[in-house]
């Protein structure tokens, strides 16, 4: 009797146990849905500990409630996973995957692996650190700290990889990331002003003042720390204590940040609520990626001490050949810095936003669109300051392109580049590069205005709109199209530059396409203004060149430019949805953001007029009654008359009739 109680109490314990011995890498299945500090939620009634590989399975949601130092070495999501928004967390890990399905191998990390379309039928799997609705709440701390493992590939992890899925990182949101200087600071000032007031700036918070001083570099000389030995003037403070927009820094400021006649830097903040690092960076940098057919965006999260230098594509936000398939998606107000490699990489990606970022030290081109295929993003009201110098990436998209150092820099000029500042880069605060090659084909097939997709010579195209950037304490303010040989847009679509200003440059704006529409124009404190005029038709209007070493040559300022060039507008806006709330007393919440290279005059979304919450319809918000059909179409119109060819769609599903 003894003999066959032992046998039957040793095969009760087999069939617990099973699913783990027949997983000899110890992997860990979710048993329902359920918090991460309980036992019920796990497969064998134990919650995950070190080293542990995890699959949250497709059917279940597990609310990640722990600050926890315990590495676990890998979670592959094809459910959801979910942090809980009202308490502090810590998730110390070496890879997260966000994927369909129950493969939780270590790979995929090339688009290549997911080339299907996502089932409809199928659930998507979810990595939710806070939402849109709901982000992770002020004062609380969400922290994932990617680790680099023994056994990984060091190449490619640690890593946080959406295949297919959907990744959101919310924090708590801010009126502004950054804002410009509301006073003249002196060294030893320990009280700075900011020029308008924000909201969600905290005691405790790391901030930038910018440079207001050019140090004229020697060839090969670089801003890096440790590398360079090139005097920084952007310093590092944290907030004291902050009064409508009076700020107290805990130490006085070393450097001037302001210049006479009102030209003055920047104030930035680094700190969120939502963190993605690197554990240690001297042991491996970890990186994010989106692939195709991926969705989710980024509001008010902080990335830092990620990016694999001299890796291609492993940088810390990426968008990787992702067309088309994430268009709605958006980066808001996300605060990257101390990157090895790139701050953002749109990359084969179209129809993107991003927006009120702070680009802070990246080896590398900072905000970088890939390989010359990206068309219709918005870049808008984006800080970049200290891009410095790199390498050439091996088997890198674009040969030509020396990584030289750009807060700025793309290959293809149809895009929208609006309200963005680059300070203190290496080289260039914005780099449109182009250049024709044996290695380099730049005839590409490329999504136009029109949504019709063709191809043509990126060179070519004209921006969407570069309206109010502005580059100062700078080696080259804009280097528009150096090495192009002279192939541009035609003379009815010119580049324009709107409102562009420009000081303490060494050479500010070096001009080397044809056709060109230059309308509010300030250069000031730079050694040379206007520099290597291509032949072409050329106007400019309201320009102001003061206190240059050279002024440079452009044409007489008078009315017979515009007879000389024009512009003709021929092509239609485009509109984004960046945010649908839920449903709410039979109503939904819908805000967005639309593009064009002229003036906007309406966006209508299911047929209701949206109205502006930023200057020419660019940003927009309406309220309409939840439609029956399931459906939000959103679109616009311009002062031509142009239609928005493709209107953005979005199912929401259709209403219960219960």
């Amino acid at each position: 009797m003894v003999a066959i109680e032992v046998r039957i109490c040793f095969l009760a314990w087999i069939c617990l146990v099973s699913p783990l011995l027949a997983d000899e890498s110890g992997l860990i299945r979710s048993r329902q849905s359920g918090r991460w500090s309980a036992a019920s939620t796990w497969e064998m009634g134990a919650i995950p500990s070190a080293e542990a590989r995890v699959l949250v399975r497709s059917d279940h949601v597990v609310l990640y409630d722990l600050q926890s130092d315990q590495v676990i070495r890998s979670i592959h999501v094809s459910g959801t996973l979910r942090f809980i928004t009202d308490q502090n967390t810590r998730l110390d890990v070496g890879l997260i995957k966000i994927q369909p399905g129950d493969d939780a191998s270590e790979n995929g990390f090339d688009c290549d692996d997911h080339p299907t379309i996502p089932s409809p039928n199928q659930p998507v799997p979810v990595l939710e650190v806070g939402s849109a609705e709901r982000p992770i709440e002020a004062g609380k701390t969400s922290l994932i700290r990617l680790v680099a493992l023994k056994g990984m590939n060091p190449d490619s992890c640690p890593a946080i990889v959406c295949c297919g899925g959907r990744m959101d990182f919310y924090g708590a949101s801010m009126s502004r990331s950054w804002v410009k200087l509301g006073n003249d600071p002196k060294p030893g000032d320990t009280v700075v002003h900011l020029a308008e007031p924000v909201t969600g700036w905290r005691e405790g918070d790391r901030i930038l003042v910018t440079a207001a001083t050019n140090r004229v570099r020697k060839q090969g000389e670089t801003l890096r720390p440790g590398v360079g030995s090139l005097r920084c003037f952007t310093e590092e403070r944290f907030i004291r204590s902050i009064d409508g927009t009076k700020l107290t820094l805990d130490r006085p400021l070393a450097e001037t940040h302001s210049m006479p006649e009102g030209l003055r830097g920047e104030i930035a903040n680094l700190s969120r609520n939502v963190i993605i690092e690197s554990a240690d960076a001297s042991q491996g940098r970890g990186h994010t990626m989106y692939h195709r057919h991926s969705a989710g965006s980024i509001g008010y999260a902080e990335f830092r001490h990620l990016g694999k230098e001299g890796v291609k594509g492993r940088y810390p936000i990426h968008f990787h050949l992702v067309g088309q398939t994430m268009r709605g998606s958006s980066v808001i107000g996300a605060s990257v810095w101390d990157s090895g490699n790139r701050w953002i990489t749109i990359h084969g990606t179209n129809q993107l936003v991003v927006r009120d970022c702070v680009g802070y030290q990246s080896v590398g081109h900072g905000f970088f669109l890939e390989d010359g295929t990206e068309t219709l993003n918005v870049l808008d009201r984006n800080l970049a300051v200290q891009s410095y110098a790199g390498k050439r990436l091996p088997h890198q998209a674009l040969a030509f392109d020396d990584n030289s150092g750009a807060g700025f820099w793309w290959a293809n000029s149809l895009n929208t580049f609006t309200r963005n500042v680059a300070v203190e880069c290496d080289r260039y605060g914005f780099r449109y590069e182009a250049i024709l090659s044996p290695a380099d084909d730049l005839r590409k097939q490329v999504l136009l205005t029109n949504r019709s997709r063709e191809t043509v010579d990126i060179r070519t195209l004209p921006f969407v709109k570069f309206l109010d950037n502005e580059a100062h304490a700078q080696l080259y303010g804009i280097d528009l199209g150096e090495g192009t040989n002279g192939v541009g847009p035609d003379r009815d679509h010119p580049f324009e530059l709107l409102n562009t200003r420009l000081w303490d440059c060494s050479w500010a704006f070096r001009t080397d396409v044809p056709n060109l529409l230059v309308d509010g124009l300030s250069i000031d404190r730079c050694r040379y203004g206007v520099s290597h005029a291509r032949e072409g038709f050329r106007a400019y209007r309201n320009t102001t060149i003061r206190r240059c070493y050279l002024a440079g040559a452009i044409p007489p300022l008078d009315a017979s430019a515009d007879e000389k060039l024009f512009k003709r507008d021929d092509s239609s806006p485009n509109t984004i949805v960046t945010f649908v709330a839920s449903p709410k007393k039979g109503e939904r919440l819908i805000r967005g953001t639309s593009a064009d290279n002229g003036e906007i005059r309406r966006v209508l979304v299911n047929g209701c007029e949206a109205r502006a919450i930023a200057p020419g319809l660019t940003e927009w918000e309406i309220t309409i009654d939840e439609p029956q059909d399931g459906m939000i179409s959103a679109g616009a119109e311009d002062m031509a008359g142009n239609i928005e060819a493709d209107q953005h769609r979005i199912c929401v599903g259709i209403p219960s009739t219960k």
